[in-house]
């Protein structure tokens, strides 16, 4: 079983950047790939980056490409996401979520455990 809790989220204006936080409980954190979701308000949910369990592999999705970073600090149970030059598509709800799958990882239904979700908003 895993838990996780995001963070960092918030008003932002276009250009600028934020740090999302996921924060997963456990001791096996090493062993799970990891995502990031977003949802924007009447949008279904879309893959936005994953990484591998030793997170020597990032995967985005070309939206996000040259702008976010995903990363991890499993020492802290920590998989952070680092969004630059923001612009107001990137306004939604981001979500962490965790597998053990060894399947695809853009795909959402391959995840076991998903976060609450933190609000990203960004104004032009």
């Amino acid at each position: 079983q895993v838990q996780l809790v995001e963070s960092g989220g918030g008003l932002v204006q276009a250009g600028d950047s934020l740090r999302l936080s996921c924060a997963a409980s456990g001791r096996t954190f090493s062993r799970y790939r990891m995502g990031w979701f977003r949802q924007a308000p009447g949008k279904e949910r879309e893959f936005v980056a994953a990484i591998t369990s030793s997170g020597v592999n990032g995967y985005y999705t070309d939206s996000v490409k040259g702008r976010f970073t995903i990363s991890r600090d499993n020492a802290k149970n920590t998989v952070y996401l680092q969004m630059n030059s923001l612009n107001p598509e990137d306004t939604a709800v981001y979500y962490c979520a965790a597998t053990d799958s060894g399947a695809v990882l853009k795909n959402s239904l391959v995840y076991q455990y998903w976060g609450p979700g933190t609000h990203v908003t960004v104004s032009s």
